[in-house]
């Protein structure tokens, strides 16, 4: 384990959140308010911390393997979110650090869960910091470090493969620095174009640049009451659009802007990406007609928590909690399935859905003929025996762990409902669930144990679970090489 090569990345990531505090702090000037003292400490101290673990850290072999890789990533994770707390428990405006901690691993990770239950009484600082930690773990704060700091390490692919979701991870062009310019820069257009959008449709300049933050993130963070519902058609109707946009392999764009519309015509998993929201949005769309009464709204609502789900941005425009029994079925299936491998949403993926599928296809196959053989295909390609042994591995993972994690939830005084849609809105960094926790409700029941425990969950699911598992593990820390 090169152990100075870890702190030093975490050194950077330190000194990189002071850096982004300083714009939280500049709209709170702007607004004349009090955090913004809270929002100077913290710059200081972790620019202060950020220097002196970099100081110290600082290696003489830059060289990181997987190990590091994972390492990396989920320290950074922790330390982004535990200073990001600071903020919210020094300007008095959240009562516990717990439950600051809750809040900004939900904003981090881009679930959008919260334990706020007054979110118009906050101060413009802290709602612009809570929307815009959604924008920077949206596509990964640690691609962010390699795109703009030159040769910050060697095999940096080991880092984007932990922090980036997926079954795979592959490079957009041969020079790993050039791919994170170009997600990033992909990423920033679509934001600035959702913004403006919003602003055309008469939304504050404040407003539509939180809910770019919030929606390119696929985060979800609300700074109303209730969500979404409060505004115009046309606004939700972008929103939604661009929800969709985002859970889309960003890959996808980078093809379309090279031309290269064969490939991208041949992607599966956005086909059944784009598949999957269709037939769920005229599906609920017929199943809530009789609550609406007129299919235009029947289609938006539809369409809109369809986009917020699969893409687990959590955004919403209705208290789902009151649909019938099989929208809301079909709802909870979204939240497992997520956006697309390589997007900024969560979820299983679309891609090891298909994959699994089409193993489950390739095993009955083998039952009615033990002497066929018989490949896996996505997009024409063969997938490798590894990679579909890593996603039964992950699947199995990922399932003993949401049990686990509802075991501990089911100590609270809560119903079934509530309780598992809660492991299910965390793990999948999604935010709202059914029960008390639905689009109308927050996480603030829960006891600060339990609220630690969805953190660590947040984390897991927004990490694919190796990182942080890899960090905890003592023999990652005490082997050597």
């Amino acid at each position: 384990m090169n152990r100075r090569m870890v702190f030093y990345m975490i050194g950077q990531i330190i000194k990189l959140e002071a850096v982004l505090l300083v714009l939280p702090l500049a709209v709170s000037i702007i607004y004349r308010e009090r955090c913004a003292l809270s929002f100077l400490i913290t710059a200081l101290a972790s620019l202060f911390v950020g220097f002196a673990v970099t100081l110290i850290s600082k290696p003489g072999n830059r060289l990181i393997y997987a190990k590091e890789g994972f390492v990396i990533v989920a320290l950074a994770w922790l330390a982004l979110s535990a200073i990001g707390a600071v903020p919210f428990v020094l300007s008095g405006e959240v009562r516990s650090y717990a439950d600051a901690f809750f809040e900004t691993v939900s904003g981090f990770t881009t679930t959008g869960a919260s334990v706020l239950t007054d979110i118009e009484g906050m101060s413009h600082g802290l709602l612009f910091w809570r929307s815009f930690t959604h924008w920077v773990g949206g596509m990964g704060v640690l691609v962010f470090i390699m795109a703009i700091i030159p040769s910050v390490c060697d095999r940096s692919i080991h880092i984007l493969r932990a922090e980036m979701p997926g079954p795979v991870m592959g490079k957009l062009v041969p020079k790993l620095k050039q791919t994170a310019k170009i997600l990033y820069l992909i990423y920033i257009v679509m934001t600035v174009l959702e913004m403006i959008l919003l602003l055309c449709g008469g939304m504050s300049l404040f407003d539509s640049a939180l809910h770019s933050f919030a929606t390119a993130g696929t985060g979800g963070f609300g700074i109303k009451g209730d969500s979404i519902a409060s505004y115009s058609p046309y606004l939700q109707w972008v929103i939604a659009v661009f929800m969709f946009l985002f859970g889309i392999n960003f890959n996808i764009y980078y093809l379309l802007l090279v031309r290269r519309f064969r490939s991208v015509l041949k992607s599966t998993e956005t086909w059944c990406y784009i598949a999957i929201c269709l037939i769920s949005v005229s599906i609920i769309t017929g199943n809530i007609y009789s609550i609406y009464g007129n299919l235009p709204d029947s289609v938006r609502a539809s369409a809109f928590q369809v986009a917020s789900l699969v893409t687990t941005t959590g955004f919403s425009t209705a208290d789902f909690n009151l649909w019938p029994g099989l929208s809301k079925g079909i709802l909870l299936i979204l939240m497992f399935i997520g956006g697309c491998a390589g997007s900024t949403a969560g979820g299983l993926k679309v891609s090891r859905v298909v994959m699994m599928i089409k193993m489950i296809r390739r095993e009955f196959m083998k039952m009615i003929h033990p002497r066929s053989v018989s490949a896996v295909r996505i997009e024409g390609k063969k997938v490798d025996d590894t990679t579909l042994n890593g996603v039964n591995v992950y699947f199995a993972l990922y399932m003993v762990i949401y049990f686990a994690v509802f075991l501990l939830l089911c100590l609270e005084p809560f119903d079934f409902e509530t309780n598992f849609t809660a492991v299910a809105a965390c793990y999948n960094n999604i935010g709202p669930g059914f029960g008390a926790v639905g689009p109308m409700g927050s996480f603030s029941g829960y006891s600060a144990f339990s609220k630690i425990v969805l953190s660590a969950t947040m984390l897991l699911g927004r990490l694919e679970i190796y990182p942080l598992l890899f960090a905890l593990i003592p023999s990652t820390w005490t082997k050597k090489g």
